[in-house]
């Protein structure tokens, strides 16, 4: 997935976001905190909620399906991806960081 700015105020990419997001952090302010998006410009209303409440970008699969499959006992990536498909996507798999600290800390 290619790197794009999502905070046109502040010009934050959304591969900034998604490191965030790999390291623990989930509300929008948290996500605000560490990478200074502005959460109000047109890119923030347009794309913020979805980074968020998304983990895998190329199949479109829900941080909350994530959550879930780990809820129900997937304890590696691979069994988050047997469960949700998240982080299968051929030629991909940028998400299995966020993945693993999802697997991690259990949120």
């Amino acid at each position: 997935m290619a790197n794009f700015t999502v905070c046109t105020e502040n010009d934050v990419q959304y591969l900034d976001i998604r490191k965030a997001m790999g390291s623990g952090l989930r509300t929008l302010e948290e996500i605000k905190t560490a990478t200074n998006v502005c959460g109000i410009c047109e890119g923030c209303g347009e794309h913020l909620d979805w980074i968020l409440s998304t983990v895998c970008r190329c199949l479109g699969i829900s941080m909350a399906a994530v959550v879930e499959a780990v809820k129900n006992g997937a304890d590696t990536v691979e069994k988050v991806g047997e469960m949700t498909k998240a982080g299968t996507a051929p030629d991909c798999g940028r998400c299995k960081i966020l993945i693993e600290n999802i697997v991690a800390i259990g949120k």
